[in-house]
């Protein structure tokens, strides 16, 4: 029609890292799968944010029976402002983590679900979804429950809490930060975080939840943002005691790379340490960390990711790399001999592979995770049995 321009930048996509997991997609009929009696695990994926799509896809593609918990801190973006504006639950990682269970991902209408509208505050689509859904059911877990049926969801999807929460936070050096989003950005890495519900009451679980955790055979913290997506899950009262209560192995997916300030300089070990201070002293069975050479004593400590040079990646170890090879506002994150022994003196076993995608040095190859996987879960039903 002659005078209408159409705008190229009225939608953009959000981008996630279970968009890697399209090859996977297409090579699963060619791999191992596991057998009926691993098939009939139950796992459940504690996290948040773009992390924990990236394990319930592995999951998914294993064939093994898979429901989310989810942090429900989250304060910036889209979410910040309907939570501000219309005094909605935060919508956001619930959406990301529903297309992830979607049964088919390039399906229209789970791929407009991640749109997101120039034209109205950059909003996604998912979100303004839910949050219409909660008000016109007066639900939040009603709401969930219709886009699980829309996307044709392959498990479920339980918040962690339905109360308003404020994540706040203390860094390294003594700062007091209040907010997820400020939090995150930290400009120094994060010591502590806590929680509390807008009414002033301690938060109260969502009770399905806890059932999830206490049910499951294996529960995978992670990967993602440690104090803000994994971390604010396990400070809902009932959640480690859950945990506990579970018979499922626990395994810790640690992030390849810092890419907030949050954890900006840790090493593995040090996430390790970050969730024992929060309430997993003796309740992790596996940690799973990135390293491109074999953990031996000779070895240096090793990135997570590549350095780059020119168009290809060249890896080496973290203290080869000047501030020029890292990509701009991204640190590996690195794990020595010494701090590998030094976190299984505490119980878990560590567990240390290539996981780097090739195409996307922050994210996880959808093919080395699904090994590690497969190899945990035969681990964990070796050492029950």
């Amino acid at each position: 029609m002659a005078g209408i321009k159409k705008s190229t930048e009225a939608f953009r996509v959000d981008p996630a890292a279970t968009a890697a997991f399209s090859a996977l997609r297409s090579a699963l009929p060619n791999l191992r799968p596991l057998d009926e009696d691993a098939r009939a695990l139950k796992a459940v994926v504690i996290g948040g944010g773009t992390g924990a799509p990236v394990s319930i896809r592995t999951l998914l593609s294993l064939g093994v029976q898979t429901s989310a918990v989810v942090a429900m801190a989250d304060d910036g973006g889209s979410t910040g402002v309907l939570r501000e504006e219309a005094d909605v639950t935060p919508p956001g990682d619930i959406r990301k983590c529903l297309v992830a269970f979607a049964k088919d991902p390039a399906d229209p209408l789970v791929r407009a679900l991640k749109y997101r509208f120039a034209v109205a505050r950059d909003h996604a689509l998912g979100n303004l979804l839910l949050a219409a859904l909660e008000d016109a059911t007066g639900s939040f877990p009603e709401a969930i429950a219709i886009c699980e049926k829309l996307v044709d969801a392959q498990g479920h999807v339980y918040p962690s809490t339905l109360d308003h929460v404020v994540l706040s936070a203390q860094t390294q050096d003594g700062r007091i930060l209040d907010g997820q989003a400020v939090a995150c950005h930290s400009k120094t890495a994060l010591a502590q975080v806590w929680l509390s519900a807008e009414d002033g009451r301690p938060p109260r679980p969502y009770e399905p939840a806890l059932q999830a955790i206490r049910e499951a055979d294996l529960i995978v913290l992670g990967p993602g943002s440690l104090f803000t997506s994994i971390i604010p899950n396990l400070l809902i009262p009932g959640v480690v005691e859950a945990i506990r209560a579970s018979r499922g192995r626990v395994l810790f997916v640690c992030a390849l790379a810092d890419v907030q300030g949050e954890t900006w300089g840790l090493t593995a070990r040090e996430h390790f340490e970050a969730l024992t201070a929060h309430g997993m002293e003796g309740l992790i069975d596996y940690m799973l960390v990135h390293s491109k050479v074999p953990l031996r004593a000779e070895s240096p400590a090793t990135g997570s990711f590549a350095a780059i040079s020119g168009a290809e990646l060249e890896h080496a170890s973290t203290s080869d790399l000047n501030d020029d090879q890292l990509i701009k506002g991204v640190r590996p994150i690195s794990i020595s001999y010494a701090d590998m022994l030094a976190i299984q003196s505490r119980g878990p076993i560590v567990i240390s592979r290539n996981l780097v995608d090739a195409e996307q040095p922050t994210w996880h190859s959808p093919f080395a995770l699904r090994d590690a996987f497969q190899n945990v879960i035969k681990l964990s039903r070796a050492r029950r049995s």
